[in-house]
């Protein structure tokens, strides 16, 4: 009697801890995926729902798109780790594998520059003729931001810088005759007839995904393949369509790490 007393018991306390282990066993089976906030969060969400859905069909697990309001909220959660895949910029990705040992899975093709624009009726030919007017780019410490701090290097001759939520709204303020300049991604320039380049940055990989060192290897993997393959499949290819991209191609972390450094004026580097 006590041996079968004791066998029950023990199957009622591997019912129990099956019972609470299950919310924890499919949370593990769930990556959130991050694309750095250079759109309004609503804009992100349509724009890159079709890549968390891709991924999700790639590797059978629930991969959710998350969004963060600005740069400066999403510096601080980036660095805090809470992010299992980030799509982002050439430093944010050097700077995870620096310091978080992130890996990275792949890279949009290509490279690629911002570009301090001007409106073509008012064109202006140096830089000091900025200084004192205002420019609107994203928050710091967007790379947009960064290579602006650079143009302007000393303290007491800054121009005034206009925050903005996304790089189409600094353009628009510039045909409205609100800032005087702004800080975009090259391939935007187009997009805006009206636009005139003062200068253009030194162009860095293109942005790179990522993975935090809590996504396992082989899931690591088959999003590595699924991007990478993306141009070579009908579903691929409709991603591509939808995200407006050319394709992926393979990413390591030597062509990342130098570009951490730009980060390292930002506070909490």
């Amino acid at each position: 009697m006590i041996r079968l007393h004791c066998l029950r018991l023990a199957r009622l306390l591997g019912l129990t801890l099956s019972l609470l282990l299950a919310p924890s066993l499919a949370r593990a089976d769930e990556f959130t995926l991050i694309v750095q906030p250079i759109q309004s969060a609503e804009a992100t969400k349509k724009a890159y729902q079709p890549l968390a859905d891709y991924l999700t069909q790639a590797t059978g697990h629930k991969i959710r798109l998350v969004t963060a309001l600005n740069f400066v909220s999403y510096w601080q959660t980036m660095k805090s780790g809470q992010y299992d895949l980030i799509l982002d910029a050439a430093h944010f990705t050097g700077y995870r594998i620096k310091k978080m040992k992130y890996t990275p899975l792949a890279k949009i093709l290509n490279v690629v520059s911002f570009s301090l624009v001007t409106h073509e009726d008012e064109p202006i030919l140096e830089l000091k003729e900025l200084i004192g007017k205002k420019i609107a780019l994203l928050s710091s410490p967007s790379l947009d931001a960064l290579r602006l701090a650079s143009m302007f290097p000393n303290p007491l001759r800054q121009p005034i810088i206009v925050r903005v939520d996304d790089a189409a709204q600094a353009a628009r303020l510039i045909k409205e005759k609100k800032v005087a300049a702004a800080m975009i991604p090259t391939p935007m320039v187009s997009a805006f007839p009206y636009l005139s380049i003062v200068e253009t940055t030194p162009q860095v990989p293109h942005m790179a995904l990522s993975a935090s060192p809590r996504v396992p290897k082989d899931v690591q993997q088959k999003i590595r393949v699924a991007l990478l393959n993306a141009s070579r499949t009908s579903e691929g290819k409709k991603l591509l369509a939808k995200l407006r991209l050319p394709g992926f191609e393979a990413a390591t972390p030597k062509q990342y790490l130098k570009y951490a450094d730009l980060l390292r004026s930002v506070f909490g580097y």
